[in-house]
């Protein structure tokens, strides 16, 4: 649980602002487990940090967005412009170098710089870059503020696309397997509420606007339902043939050092199929904070 639910054990959540220092938590375990990179979990094992992947985050929820009147209309528009990525270790990054391959286009035909994400729409209202390509809620947050439109969903270029991945230290894995268990268990439960009905995720969006992300709560209303399937917290389960894939593709393009064999950094032995989960759960704890 956190703070603002009754039952379980209770799981302190903690904002990181940089790559670097999750690295360095996990490493002097000041932390258990966090949301991170797809490839860059990878690159950590390669590096020999002792995690797993264990889950995601979601699926989708990233998008490619331009200037609301940019003469863009498709990826090959994007040749020769400056488009801001969250990270070389993000799998956006991944993401438009396969839709380069796609479209027939030689890997530096778009300029792409690393931007962190809360600066992405800045920097696309400044004119400083062309496009962005980021997970929500800062993708919605150019169009919700009218200067910008989403040139591609994710859903729609690379479906089931996987963006954060949940991953967890190994020697908690091997000695308190039980609560890592209970949080992959919260985790899928909750996915399961948001995706079953539209008024869950408008709760939802209520209590993570003023608990958790500090964005306004219209904002990740429009994240959660502009188009329904934006984004997606179910089918959850680290799968070996979608992490092949971005493994391949971040080594072709020298995102990892080395290539990392799936069972090297993902444990999928946490899954279980959501009908076996206890289910009680009929309203998102923490809802009548904002009601």
């Amino acid at each position: 649980m956190t703070k603002h639910s009754d039952e379980g054990s209770l799981f302190r959540a903690q904002k990181f602002t940089d790559w670097p220092t999750v690295k360095e938590a996990l490493i002097s375990k000041d932390i258990g487990g966090v949301f991170i990179l797809a490839p860059m979990a990878m690159q950590l094992v390669a590096d020999g940090v002792p995690i797993k992947v264990i889950y995601l985050g979601h699926r989708d929820g990233t998008a490619i967005v331009v200037g609301k009147d940019a003469p863009i209309h498709d990826f090959e528009d994007l040749r020769g412009k400056t488009v801001a990525i969250p990270s070389r270790y993000a799998n956006q990054n991944v993401l438009m170098h396969r839709m380069m391959k796609e479209w027939d286009m030689p890997y530096d035909s778009i300029d792409l710089r690393e931007v962190p994400p809360p600066e992405h729409p800045i920097a696309l209202r400044s004119g400083s870059v062309d496009g962005y390509i980021v997970g929500e809620p800062f993708a919605a947050k150019a169009e919700v503020d009218g200067f910008g439109r989403v040139l591609y969903h994710t859903k729609d270029i690379w479906p089931e696309f996987i963006s954060c991945v949940l991953v967890v230290r190994q020697d908690l894995i091997d000695g308190r397997r039980g609560l890592v268990q209970e949080l992959v268990d919260g985790i899928a439960k909750s996915g399961k509420w948001l995706d079953e009905d539209p008024e869950h995720r408008m709760d939802a969006a209520a209590v993570s606007a003023k608990h958790y992300y500090f964005q306004p709560r219209e904002l990740l209303e429009y994240v959660l339902s502009k188009p329904p399937d934006r984004v997606k917290y179910t089918n959850l389960a680290p799968l070996k043939d979608d992490f092949d894939e971005i493994m391949e593709l971040a080594l072709e393009i020298g995102v990892l050092s080395r290539r990392v064999e799936f069972l090297e950094y993902a444990d999928d032995s946490f899954v279980r199929p959501l009908s076996e989960l206890d289910w009680e759960m009929d309203r998102l704890p923490g809802a009548e904070l904002i009601r």
